[in-house]
């Protein structure tokens, strides 16, 4: 492929548009690890863009707390220090809670028909254990919250929450459990649908405000952040 040059061809828009969902999904998924450098001339590359707007993305990404940009050396992946995702899950926890609270209000049957689909799906998986059965939870997880997000009816909050999780995304949480963690999880996705099907803000504020909490031990037990390896299926 010949590298990009400085010279956008596309639409300035539509090329950062481009480099910013390249490099945000890079981050999320993993490819890009808490604390890689992120080269301009590698990502316009992968991107199809020139270095502009890469650029334009990188400061972007910096403010939504995903990059880190340092005077004279450039762009790196965002890494957090224990207090500083103690902090983060603190938030999410108010967050999330108050989006299952208003969720519970306006979630429609065939919305809840779905949660329980992905909290099936996600049970059999980590039933069954096949090969990545972890990065195929993580997905169908992503698809339950964000499900339950879409519907709580407050765009604003909706947004902050996906901020915090981006955020917590990055560390690959369900990689960190062990096989009681995961089990606990799974638990916590039935019982929201539980309280969803009953209309009870209360009681769904509740178990999601648990299950964030259990996230957060998960994720900070390990001091050193080094994830642990996938558990083997029997």
């Amino acid at each position: 492929m010949t590298p990009p040059t400085d010279i956008e061809t596309a639409p300035p828009e539509t090329a950062l548009a481009r480099a910013y969902a390249t490099i945000r999904t890079g981050i999320l998924e993993g490819r890009f690890a808490p604390g890689d450098r992120l080269r301009e001339e590698h990502l316009a590359e992968i991107s199809g863009v020139s270095r502009t707007p890469v650029r334009e993305a990188l400061r972007r990404l910096a403010t939504e707390g995903l990059v880190e940009l340092t005077p004279g050396l450039g762009a790196f992946v965002s890494s957090w220090s224990v207090t500083d995702l103690e902090n983060i899950f603190a938030v999410r926890a108010l967050v999330e809670a108050a989006v299952a609270e208003q969720a519970a209000r306006h979630l429609t049957a065939t919305d809840i028909d779905a949660l329980e689909a992905l909290a099936a799906g996600m049970e059999d998986l980590a039933a069954r254990r096949p090969a990545g059965f972890l990065d195929r939870i993580t997905g169908l997880n992503h698809d339950f919250h964000t499900r339950i997000a879409a519907a709580c009816g407050n765009d604003r909050l909706a947004g902050l929450l996906t901020q915090t999780v981006d955020l917590i995304l990055v560390h690959r949480t369900f990689r960190r459990y062990h096989d009681r963690q995961l089990v606990r999880s799974m638990a916590h996705h039935r019982e929201l649908v539980d309280a969803f099907r009953a209309r009870d803000a209360d009681w769904a504020g509740a178990v999601m405000r648990a299950h964030v909490h259990a996230a957060r031990h998960a994720l900070v037990a390990d001091l050193s952040l080094s994830p642990p390896a996938e558990p083997k299926a029997p």
